[in-house]
């Protein structure tokens, strides 16, 4: 059987999170670069495989996948059945899938809307009302991780690395941490327990210098 393929760009925090995935769970998996700011992702050869030519996408065995949160469950519940990652008990899966949810919805746009502008629309400055955002979804993750070691109780899920690529982003763009304690003591522990912490850390730091290149004021 051919080996999974994942179709990655390390600067996107989505990416990054399918690449944590696989890391965690340790699959032997071929990691091919597309790069983004090259356009490479507009190769007829890539088109064919994911008409909306976005990272991550995985190819396994032939089965093309795209949306990193769906990348991640499925890995889990195709390759590693019964992971704490992605618990099968419907209602911690449910919270998992919450979290998910919240990342895909109110986190990580909340990123792009700081990172976009900046790396594509010639935008030089954080605007406050940006910056109140991303703090208000940092104070919903302080409170999620009110008396749990990680977002959904005692032991690390997918939610934790989709959160994690989402998180180091805007933290390596200026966001601080200071005053949200529960979240910057699940952010040190990453650093200790997550398998491939470095390498999403690398990308994070090469996708924030991007932004904070264009940018003439600190967040």
């Amino acid at each position: 059987m051919a080996p999974l393929i994942l179709y990655h760009f390390a600067p996107s925090a989505p990416s990054r999170a399918a690449l944590l995935v696989v890391r965690n769970l340790e699959l032997d998996a071929e990691i091919k670069e597309v790069n983004l700011f090259a356009k490479e992702q507009l190769a007829q050869e890539f088109v064919n495989i994911n008409p909306q030519h976005c990272v991550p996408t995985i190819d396994d065995n032939g089965f093309y996948l795209w949306e990193s949160r769906a990348i991640a469950s499925y890995l889990v519940d195709s390759k590693a059945s019964g992971s704490s990652l992605y618990p099968t008990n419907p209602t911690e899966r449910a919270l998992v899938n919450q979290r998910l949810y919240f990342d895909a919805g109110t986190l990580y746009p909340r990123v792009r809307a700081i990172a976009f502008p900046a790396l594509f629309l010639g935008e030089t400055k954080i605007s406050d009302e940006k910056r109140k955002q991303v703090y208000e979804a940092f104070g919903f993750m302080e409170k999620f991780l009110t008396g749990r070691k990680w977002f959904c109780g005692d032991k690390m899920t997918i939610a934790d690395l989709s959160i994690l690529a989402s998180l180091s982003s805007i933290v390596h763009i200026g966001a601080s941490l200071n005053d949200y304690p529960n979240l910057k003591t699940w952010y040190n522990q990453c650093a200790i327990d997550v398998k491939g912490y470095e390498e999403n850390d690398a990308g994070a730091k090469y996708f924030a210098q991007k932004v904070t290149s264009n940018l003439h004021d600190k967040f």
